[in-house]
């Protein structure tokens, strides 16, 4: 059956769905987006968080002839949902950094023979080259981006990589699109939408309103958090005592303390964050998935890959980053249709923190300006072609003091400028390990064949087991006797390795670039352009923030006023369990007066930081780098100087960032 002519017209929908699922029947909004992308209709599903967005493209690709290719930006939403099709009898895999070298070929043959219906990859993994030749052998039926609000700039969780994934879904010649997302408000919508050419009618979105979730806010001092908490969680599992729920925190030592105190009140809770051990994260969430926690005190570092049925509670300690963060969370409970409570303790103490990490992502213009002579200046005319640009993107952070994230999204920005267009990405870092002696090897292989073999591993330096193979150098050697592009050497290895023969270790992914050098011209200018791109970023922000803090001092019904954000109109004009609803209407109000420190303090701070910068002899900071070094935040050149060392570093963590700013800009004077 071809792609073009499998139609529901051909399918009894409700029988595969049993036959497959074990699954009565759909839910709503389900069964309309499978009918279209089995007719061949690229769609977009906003369904609330645990609706069962998934199933659209899981039960799509069963009636597909070819592979579905599934991005997903969260290795453990991956696994489950790959562990979860298993179970089903449905062949699906996934690519990612966990496997070995041995699983990553089985994972390709099988994709390749047409054993696996579904493969799961991340973003990144498009950057990888030997990813890239291979899929590029692979015939796809559809393409699914999950969490595709990721792809809009308007969107509160933006990741620049997904802007690349139209380009990618017209190199590949993918037929057809699924979109899913949780949250999306009409202008985030329909900028995915457009993006990929979905037609308006094509856009699936069903009822956001969700009776069972009890959202309360309650505006509480900084000091009475804690017992707050403890009770209210007590309280729960004095009622059940296998109850299950999420605190979620803004920062990573808060997650440890919560978690310590209440382990101390005897109950049974782990701190889950980014600064754990990935083993460690994910043992946390498998002993919470299966009972053996009843709390995970968390960044949002959680949640996103958490599908458990029956959290009955979602405790916000601080307040979260946007509406749309804090509907995502609240999401995680109650997807059993069980009555579960959602409780915010909201005072504007933390207003500052959650700013912070704004500002921290803006990058300076003469930041920006490094990036750009870095180009200018590193160019590279290989092989008679065009200049080429080549990067690797922990350095370039580090020489342009932009963390990754925010350099990401400016190179992405001066894609979409015309000035840099990514031509391939490969590992300066490639090594083989003979696992058979070479002679044995070459005896395999016809005359041309064992003579390019031959130059290969004449250029490959081995020091001991694994030996570094010098691109450039066969190139240069050989060009003129036979193809030794870089392509047909990765293609031979490859193969080599497929017949167990060699083993394949790359490292240092390196991006490259093709250079529009006219675009250059104006360093200056482009600068200044992509700078005033991240200020209107950075006060889209500030002005998201101010809405949250809004949004939770309304005197009418918060889950309708939810559902209007994100364009739902049918929900009841009154839920009658908020807290609203309750007669509980909040003015928050800040709990905690923070003194600064002195201003001789001040200068005693910025004088030692100053030395420190001297003595290393780098350039002297600015006033938005001095002011970062005092409110805390991480910036590569902080990491270099090991600046953290240094008895100023986030004195005025508790301080407003434009405040702090003026002290400096004082000091400075």
């Amino acid at each position: 059956m071809s792609d073009q002519n499998t139609t529901n017209d051909f399918i009894n929908l409700e029988q595969s769905l049993s036959n497959y699922f074990g699954f009565d029947q759909f839910r709503t909004g389900q069964k309309q987006c499978i009918e279209q992308l089995l007719k061949q209709q690229s769609s977009l599903a906003i369904f609330p968080t645990g609706s069962g967005k998934s199933l659209c493209y899981q039960f799509t690709a069963l009636h597909l002839e070819h592979v579905t290719l599934v991005v997903s930006p969260l290795l453990a939403l991956m696994k489950d949902q790959v562990d979860f099709l298993n179970a089903k009898g449905i062949n699906a895999a996934s690519l990612d950094s966990t496997l070995t070298a041995q699983q990553y070929q089985d994972t390709i043959q099988k994709v390749k023979s047409g054993d696996i219906k579904m493969l799961m990859v991340s973003v990144e993994r498009f950057k990888n080259e030997r990813f890239r030749q291979f899929i590029n052998q692979v015939n796809i039926s559809m393409l699914v981006i999950d969490e595709a609000h990721c792809i809009s700039e308007w969107g509160h969780n933006f990741r620049p990589d997904y802007l690349k994934l139209p380009k990618y879904r017209e190199e590949l010649n993918i037929p057809l699109v699924l979109l899913l997302t949780a949250t999306a408000t009409k202008k985030v919508k329909l900028d995915m939408a457009s993006k990929f050419n979905i037609e308006p009618n094509h856009i699936v979105q069903t009822g956001f309103y969700r009776p069972n979730l009890e959202v309360d806010i309650k505006a509480i001092a900084e000091s009475d958090k804690m017992n707050f908490v403890s009770q209210h969680i007590s309280e729960k599992l004095q009622l059940d005592p296998q109850t299950a729920g999420i605190v979620y925190v803004t920062l990573q030592k808060t997650a440890q303390i919560i978690a310590d105190h209440l382990t101390n009140q005897g109950i049974n809770a782990q701190a889950y964050h980014a600064g754990l051990d990935y083993d460690v994260r994910q043992k946390i969430q498998m002993d919470f998935m299966s009972n053996n926690i009843n709390v995970v005190v968390a960044t949002i570092a959680f949640g996103m890959g958490v599908d458990k049925s029956n959290i009955r509670f979602v405790l916000h300690y601080d307040l979260p980053k946007s509406i749309e963060n804090f509907s995502q969370e609240i999401g995680r409970a109650g997807r059993d249709g069980l009555p579960s409570h959602c409780t915010t303790l909201a005072n504007l103490d933390g207003i500052n923190t959650i700013e912070n990490f704004v500002y921290g992502d803006t990058p300076e213009q003469k930041n920006i300006r490094t990036v750009l002579n870095d180009i200018k200046q590193n160019l590279e005319y290989k092989h008679g072609q065009h200049p080429q640009w080549e990067m690797q993107i922990y350095q370039l952070s580090q020489l342009s003091n932009i963390k990754q994230l925010p350099l990401k999204t400016c190179l992405v920005q001066l894609e979409l400028l015309n000035v840099i267009k990514p031509l391939y990405s490969y590992y300066a870092d490639f090594k083989i390990k003979l696992l058979v002696d070479s002679n044995k090897i070459f005896s395999e292989f016809n005359d041309q064949r064992k003579l390019f073999l031959q130059a290969i591993f004449q250029y490959t330096l081995f020091k001991k087991t694994w030996g570094q193979v010098d691109f450039d150098a066969i190139y240069q050697a050989n060009h003129q006797s036979f193809d030794c592009s870089r392509k047909r050497i990765i293609n031979a290895l490859e193969y080599l390795q497929n017949q167990q023969m060699i083993e394949i270790q790359s490292s240092l992914i390196t991006d490259v670039y093709a250079v529009n050098l006219k675009k250059l011209e104006d360093i200056e200018q482009l600068s200044l352009s992509l700078f005033d791109y991240f200020k209107s970023n950075e006060i889209k922000e500030i002005k998201r923030i101010k809405t949250l803090v809004r949004f939770f001092e309304l005197d009418k019904c918060l889950t309708k006023n939810l559902s209007l954000y994100f364009d739902d109109h049918d929900s009841p004009d009154q839920c009658g369990h908020c807290s609203v609803c309750k007669n509980q209407t909040v003015q928050l109000f800040k709990s905690a007066t923070h003194q600064a420190p002195s201003v001789e303090k001040i200068s005693i701070y910025l004088s030692e930081l100053n030395q420190l910068v001297s003595d290393k002899k780098i350039d002297a900071l600015s006033l938005d780098e001095k002011t970062r070094f005092l409110v805390g935040m991480t910036m590569p050149i902080f990491t270099k100087l090991k600046a953290r060392k240094l008895a100023g570093f986030g004195k005025c963590e508790q301080i407003r960032y434009e405040e702090v700013q003026k002290m400096v800009s004082h000091y400075s004077k």
